[in-house]
């Protein structure tokens, strides 16, 4: 990647944290500490540290960007892919973070303490998706699809959520799925 590509990469970084910052999000954990991760699907440090188990989920939308802007924008360089995927994850964790959104989780998924993510958090998480990018531009086919399946399943056992569910409960909450995601 040129240098240009990578100072535009870290424009949309300090874009979202300046636009998070001004929504009033906190810097960091209110706790005082930043840790490297929380595993814990309840914590009231999930989404407020470096990494949890939803910081997967940015791993599997840039997956998920890299196959589609493949499809459909395939003869733009890899460069301009990647930045495009960036700010798509960059304009999600804005959007995650407003008070509708952080309201719908509550109300529809797992997350019922769900407050929002810290800033730290938030530019973890878009720091994911630009690693499985990266990735996923390296890796044959079936790994990326190899790779989806297991970030998918994995915190599904963990922690009974993942991305699919996610979205699933959150557009069409669903009472037998958030039962069985609390255990019951």
């Amino acid at each position: 990647m040129s240098r240009r590509a990578w100072f535009l990469a870290l424009a949309i970084f300090v874009a979202a944290a300046v636009v998070l910052l001004a929504m009033g999000r906190n810097p960091m954990c209110t706790c005082g500490t930043v840790d490297l991760w929380v595993g814990e699907r309840d914590s009231a440090k999930t989404s407020q540290m470096l990494a949890d188990w939803y910081s997967l989920s940015h791993i599997v939308h840039a997956l998920l960007f890299y196959a589609a802007l493949w499809l459909v924008a395939r003869r733009w360089p890899v460069e301009r892919r990647f930045l495009t995927a960036l700010v798509f994850e960059a304009g999600w964790e804005i959007t995650e973070n407003t008070p509708f959104v952080i309201d719908r989780y509550r109300a529809t998924t797992a997350a019922l303490g769900y407050t929002g993510d810290s800033v730290i958090n938030s530019l973890s998480d878009i720091a994911m998706m630009a690693l499985g990018f990266l990735l996923a531009r390296k890796l044959p086919v079936w790994a990326s699809v190899a790779a989806l399946i297991a970030l998918e399943i994995v915190p599904l056992v963990a922690i009974r959520d993942n991305l699919t569910l996610n979205v699933w409960t959150l557009l069409a909450p669903n009472a037998a799925v958030q039962a069985w995601q609390s255990g019951g």
